[in-house]
């Protein structure tokens, strides 16, 4: 009888199948916060170097502000949104689609020059489990940026100031509005950074008027403008409801591994490539590769060579 894979034990979003792209972005309204995200993340990630990773990638949406880098890993759980992905970006040796879980990911330690999260931390029910994971993978001295939801923001304070809301946008811990969806104190992101290992070196508040009203009298691209004009001197206080952070890994130093991937099942770094997968040698995991995208999530097969059990776990998507 086959092995069971390791049972997971964080349970996140899952986007499969859903068109994250379509639901969320394509419109949805948003063009504005696309807008000021994209100015953010251009002052806070590094220019350029070998290889990024982006975590909760879905369909590519930032990519096209990684033209520095020698190769871009885009890693989500919903293999629908990285099909989506390949549809925008094509393949090449550039790109590189993996299907994962976060808080299990098959990358071999410090192979990763720079690190990038947006839209995805908020997901998360243990950041820093998260945290600790992206430290393995990030190089000595590599850079980390971040995006969260910000708790204490404007709108949180004035509702808690009026009694319309009973939570304390001043408390510490993290906030959950609704289901694995979590709003962060500022100061408990800096905490946990700093226990993983991070320093924060930068910060931009940044959706300063995410207000319908706005949104609605104001053409986005004006409004994006007007909000990188406060993004920076917005970080002291810290009032908008979402946050970037530029985080610098301990250390300094080349990556070390060669290898890109490594076994999620046992850690094992010699993974055999077939015409269709890749084949741990140290505990016989086999892990497909299915129209391009390298699928981690469940192997096809263990060492014993019966067929890996489907998965039931409500366990999903980062984004």
């Amino acid at each position: 009888m086959a092995e069971q894979f390791a049972p997971r034990t964080h349970s996140v979003c899952d986007y499969e199948g859903t068109s994250y792209r379509a639901r969320f972005w394509e419109g949805q309204g948003r063009e504005y916060e696309d807008l000021a995200e994209r100015i953010a993340l251009r002052r806070l990630l590094p220019p350029t170097g070998h290889r990024l990773l982006e975590l909760g990638a879905g369909f590519g949406r930032l990519a096209d502000l990684y033209k520095g880098y020698d190769q871009v890993v885009l890693l989500d759980y919903a293999k629908s949104g990285l099909l989506e992905a390949q549809e925008r970006l094509g393949r090449s040796d550039r790109f590189v689609y993996v299907a994962a879980d976060l808080y299990n990911l098959p990358l071999a330690p410090e192979v990763c020059d720079t690190v990038v999260t947006v839209r995805v931390l908020h997901h998360l029910a243990d950041v820093p489990a998260a945290l600790a994971g992206i430290a393995t993978v990030l190089r000595p001295g590599g850079t980390y940026v971040l995006e969260y939801a910000n708790k204490r923001n404007l709108k949180a304070l004035v509702r808690y100031a009026t009694r319309r809301q009973s939570w304390s946008p001043f408390a510490p811990e993290p906030y959950e509005f609704a289901v694995l969806n979590f709003d962060f104190h500022p100061r408990w992101m800096t905490a946990v950074l700093h226990t993983a290992g991070f320093t924060v070196d930068a910060g931009l508040a940044v959706s300063h008027f995410r207000y319908p009203i706005l949104k609605r009298l104001v053409p986005p691209q004006s409004l994006a403008r007007l909000d990188g004009m406060f993004q920076g001197a917005g970080a002291a206080w810290k009032l908008s409801p979402s946050i970037f952070l530029r985080a610098r890994h301990a250390g300094s130093g080349a990556s070390v591994s060669a290898a890109l991937f490594r076994c999620p099942r046992c850690t094992g770094q010699e993974l055999r490539p077939t015409t269709s997968a890749l084949a741990c040698s140290a505990c016989g995991a086999v892990w497909p590769i299915t129209d391009g995208i390298y699928d981690f999530k469940q192997p096809l097969r263990f060492d014993d060579g019966g067929i890996a059990p489907t998965s039931n776990s409500d366990h999903g998507h980062l984004s």
